[in-house]
């Protein structure tokens, strides 16, 4: 859970240009992805900050994920950039706190925050635990003055969830567990933008302990299914379809190769190197094709992956 914990360095935006255009796209900055569709790079490195969707509907504004406090703010300023229209529904696409911790923020300015139940269900099986740890570690969070997360507001328990006016459909799916039991994805079928949450991610950002890497893949498989032109990840550059198939193709490539090994005979310890009980370092090698996913949480998702496997249910499911 480190990188949900970073400590809140607020940057200024002095120097950064407010649009970004699809080859300069930058944290921080707000590209224009279709007409009335802007996404916003959360910077990750130093603020903790998990991407941003913003959508316009004939009266109001859709936000993709509540962020920590401190993003959700900078969300909320660049919003009032970009349109006067008011923030009426937040989507939080999973539990963790680097999408959801900021709910609060976006309720108390009148907005409705919304969620796959699994959501919610998460909450209740890791919080209070994670909140509290991360008072401690963020200030932003800390300055919310409760010892518990906020959940969403509205949960579904549906496949499907609709908002839909005059000028847009927005279709809130929920495709199977892979990153979490709860994952939401937002898919817009007239501007083929689907947005993933942490259930697809454009580099070395996956975080596994609370997945189903076995059926990560699957999940991946039924978003393909999809008509897609424009994927915006939960963390990372936005791009195309190949973020689907990069995605799906690094999670087959890690579970194959740690089954490799386990059916060797190699333990654990034979395949990652771990220092004072954490995950430093793994010895596996996977191809070019994913090297752009494979980074410092490496060592973990092996790990995760090792325990999946030897376990013969998903790293979500064993205690951690």
């Amino acid at each position: 859970m480190s990188r949900f914990v970073l400590i809140a360095l607020f940057l200024s935006l002095l120097g950064v240009g407010f649009f970004a255009t699809r080859s300069d796209a930058q944290p921080n900055t707000v590209q224009q992805i279709a007409p009335g569709v802007w996404f916003r790079e959360g910077d990750i490195e130093h603020q903790g900050h998990c991407n941003n969707v913003i959508i316009e509907m004939e009266k109001y504004l859709i936000v993709v994920d509540a962020n920590f406090p401190s993003g959700a703010r900078a969300v909320l300023e660049d919003a009032k950039k970009i349109s006067s229209k008011p923030v009426k529904l937040v989507f939080d696409t999973h539990h963790h706190g680097d999408h959801a911790y900021g709910n609060p923020v976006w309720t108390k300015m009148g907005a409705i925050t919304l969620a796959y139940q699994g959501v919610a269900d998460e909450m209740k099986r890791y919080e209070p635990k994670r909140f509290q740890a991360t008072i401690k570690e963020r200030k932003d969070v800390a300055e919310l003055r409760t010892t518990v997360p906020e959940p969403p507001m509205q949960t579904f328990s549906t496949p499907l969830h609709l908002a839909e006016d005059a000028t847009r459909r927005v279709e809130f799916r929920f495709l199977g567990w892979a990153h979490t039991r709860g994952d939401g994805f937002v898919y817009l079928p007239k501007e083929k933008v689907l947005c993933t949450g942490d259930a697809a991610v454009n580099g070395p950002y996956n975080y596994t302990a609370d997945g189903n890497i076995g059926n990560w893949p699957t999940v991946m498989a039924e978003a393909q299914k999809l008509d897609v032109r424009h994927v915006l990840p939960g963390h990372g550059p936005a791009g195309g379809k190949h973020i689907l198939t990069r995605q799906a193709r690094f999670f087959v490539e890690l579970k194959s190769a740690v089954e490799a090994a386990v059916n060797s005979g190699k333990k654990l310890e034979d395949i990652v190197t771990i220092i004072n009980g954490e995950p430093k370092s793994s010895s596996l090698k996977l191809s070019d094709e994913v090297r752009r996913y494979v980074g410092a949480p490496f060592a973990a998702q092996v790990r995760d992956a090792y325990n999946e496997v030897k376990a013969g249910k998903p790293t979500g499911d064993l205690p951690h």
